[in-house]
């Protein structure tokens, strides 16, 4: 065999790294968007004198083209902007691609904490203010944790 020169060895490694590269991003695919969360409901689980247990009942919407396998969500409420509780989801669930999933969280509140927002939790049909600050962590390799703050209005029923 001739010898091989070194610009000829250069140009293979180069289309080499540029192939590798290419299959890389092909496999890795667009940049994914963060999915949308939005509260659809509250309703209360069981009470005592002192602590309160609601099932909080949150969408998250999935804007991207692939299914995304999400672990735990976990956020802070709040409502006419005081404090609610913190919620986590309980199981692994996946949403769609372009989907969406609903899914219950359970928020443990406290006399002290509740005595403000029951005037708000008992006017029916008003819309409420809420606000959820937290992070949803997933089973993907490249994304393992998603912070978001999504706020919007609820008709309690």
């Amino acid at each position: 065999m001739p010898p091989t020169s070194r610009p000829a060895v250069a140009a293979r490694a180069g289309a080499w790294a540029s192939a590798v590269l290419l299959t890389a991003c092909a496999l890795i695919g667009a940049p994914l968007q963060k999915p949308q969360l939005s509260l659809v409901g509250v309703e209360l689980e069981a009470a005592q004198l002192m602590e309160q247990r609601f099932v909080v009942r949150l969408r998250v919407q999935n804007p991207n083209d692939r299914a995304l396998p999400i672990r735990t969500i976990e956020c802070a409420l709040e409502l006419a902007g005081e404090r609610f509780g913190n919620a986590t989801s309980a199981a692994a669930f996946t949403v769609p691609a372009r989907g969406e999933a609903v899914f219950d969280m359970n928020v443990t509140t406290h006399l002290v904490s509740l005595y403000s927002l029951l005037p708000l939790l008992a006017t029916r049909g008003e819309p409420l203010p809420y606000r959820l600050v937290g992070t949803v962590s997933t089973e993907l390799a490249l994304l393992r944790s998603i912070p978001f703050d999504a706020a919007g209005q609820l008709r309690l029923r």
